[in-house]
């Protein structure tokens, strides 16, 4: 056959684009580890009482975080696959909503309601009159309050894998366990639980990413974390040296997770591949029945009824933060960079898959998998990286591109495509690897050129899925925090950074009006992409 060959579609072009866009991908990665390198760092910070502090909050947080989402993950994704009871079809799907809120809103909602004369306040005494209705109300520490937020509104990872993992399990290996004379208990301890570790350990990584990346929580609720001290250091003290050093401990304590999830997923199967007959759920009778309906209807109110009714009441009792508000203005803020960062993401990962798929380049695969760390990065860091990088080139080239980069509306997308880069290249890929490479080859045989393979073979497929992408990468947009607070224009508001700053003001009634349409937007993209979700399990 007649090699085709053209400009756009050489080897060496495609070859340099994706490892251009693998290496830009990883400037985050590059900057915190040479920035560090760099520092004639004294180790008496280790000896330091205040790096020791943040060190054991951190990681009191991430234990608890990942314990408490364990449990409201696991039970109710165990629930709702084995068993029939009253209200499972709504909980199945209604669980997925914590989604819709941040951890920050959370924290928000939950220190209004106990704090003196608050919202739980209130409702005390409309049940009854008492004019000590303070003294009911529990007294949480700030880190309590943290992993409160945080594990009511990050169980969803743990909860949707292992409700993928329960689904595929072979129904034959179950039924081999009650013939042995195993309990329920017994069945889900000894089989259950352990073929779907996978998935769950997945969840649970993506869980401590998440936790251990968190700034607005923490800020919020004055607990000092490593993501708080290096915004302190940066922005506060001026101090880049602690700051990048400080980043770089971060990093390695996430990337250890991000490559714990890594290693778990790759190949990992430990359901039956083959159509063994429709699973026949057990009815729950009785006691049981209300303890599973109670445990599943008491997480969809704590993780999603409760934050949002404290944002509503807000919003109602006091509309004059209404007036000078600027919804429109926000609507379109928040819309524009959904839409642009999406384009450009799925745009990139589409070429980039694309041309590994047609490569087939051993070393190329490699960066390009270097080129998804992006998301076990916080967004703090992803920041800081973006600002320290930009100021060394400018100085470096005698050329301001700082101003091009920092505060700008560019700078704002190359940010997320930092972070958020992974859901689309992961996305695309998965959808690349259900495409046999014998169809490429007839394709080739049939005398089509590449691009006009991956229009007729490829596109068809993948279009598929590129909506459901678009939803995830706009969920996360809508709710990140810390990258847009730190590169965003001036002037240039979105939901969070209104709610951010109006509650740092220690305005957190005016908060509730952009929470309100926060949780919103993320909650209609997360009810129109149920069906997505759920999709492996039909």
């Amino acid at each position: 056959m007649k090699k085709i060959n053209q400009p756009f579609y050489s080897t060496n072009f495609t070859f340099y684009i994706i490892f251009c866009v693998s290496i830009i991908s990883i400037i985050p990665l590059f900057t915190i580890i040479i920035n560090s390198s760099i520092i004639d760092f004294d180790f008496t910070l280790f000896k330091n009482s205040q790096f020791l502090e943040y060190t054991k909050n951190s990681l009191v947080i991430l234990f608890f975080v990942l314990f408490l989402t364990f449990v409201f993950g696991v039970i109710p994704a165990y629930l709702v696959t084995f068993y029939n009871f009253f209200g499972v079809k709504f909980f199945k799907y209604s669980l997925i909503l914590s989604f819709a809120i941040p951890p920050y809103i959370f924290g928000y909602s939950l220190s209004a309601f106990f704090e003196n004369f608050g919202s739980g306040y209130t409702l005390i005494n409309l049940i009854w009159d008492t004019n000590n209705a303070n003294s009911y109300l529990p007294n949480f520490s700030p880190i309590v309050n943290s992993v409160l937020s945080l594990s009511f509104t990050l169980y969803g990872y743990v909860y949707l894998l292992s409700t993928t993992s329960f689904v595929g399990q072979s129904v034959n290996l179950l039924d081999l366990g009650k013939s042995l004379g195993f309990s329920s208990y017994q069945r889900f301890f000894k089989i259950i639980l352990p073929c779907a570790r996978p998935g769950i350990f997945i969840g649970l990584s993506l869980v401590a990413m998440e936790t251990l990346s968190d700034f607005g929580t923490v800020s919020y609720f004055g607990v000092s974390t490593f993501t708080t001290e290096i915004y302190n250091s940066w922005f506060i003290f001026d101090d880049l040296n602690t700051s990048n050093f400080l980043s770089l401990l971060l990093l390695v304590f996430v990337l250890f997770f991000f490559i714990v999830e890594s290693y778990l997923r790759k190949d990992s199967r430990f359901h039956s591949l083959k159509n063994e007959g429709k699973r026949k759920k057990q009815a729950l009778k009785g006691t049981k029945n209300f303890l599973a309906t109670a445990f599943c209807l008491c997480l969809f109110f704590f993780s999603f009824v409760f934050p949002f009714s404290q944002m509503l009441y807000w919003s109602i009792k006091f509309p004059e933060y209404l007036e000078n508000f600027e919804i429109l203005k926000l609507n379109l803020n928040t819309f524009l960079l959904i839409f642009f960062t999406s384009f450009f993401l799925i745009s990139v990962a589409i070429f980039t898959n694309f041309g590994n798929r047609v490569l087939k380049n051993r070393f190329l695969s490699f960066f390009s998998s270097l080129s998804i760390s992006g998301y076990a990065i916080p967004g703090i860091i992803i920041s800081v990286s973006i600002i320290s990088f930009f100021s060394l080139i400018s100085s470096l080239i005698n050329f301001d591109l700082k101003t091009i980069f920092i505060g700008s509306f560019y700078g704002l997308i190359l940010g997320y495509f930092f972070r958020f880069y992974s859901i689309a290249y992961n996305g695309i890929k998965s959808n690349f690897l259900k495409i046999n490479f014998s169809l490429d080859e007839s394709s080739y045989l049939m005398g089509f050129d590449k691009f006009k393979t991956f229009s007729i073979v490829h596109w068809p497929i993948l279009k598929k899925n590129i909506f459901f992408i678009f939803i995830l990468i706009a969920i996360e947009i809508i709710k990140e925090l810390p990258i847009t607070l730190i590169l965003r224009p001036f002037n240039f508001e979105t939901f969070s950074t209104r709610a951010y700053n109006f509650a740092t003001q220690d305005l957190i009634e005016a908060a509730a009006i952009p929470s309100i349409f926060l949780i919103f937007w993320a909650s209609i993209f997360i009810l129109i992409s149920f069906k997505y979700f759920f999709q492996d399990n039909k």
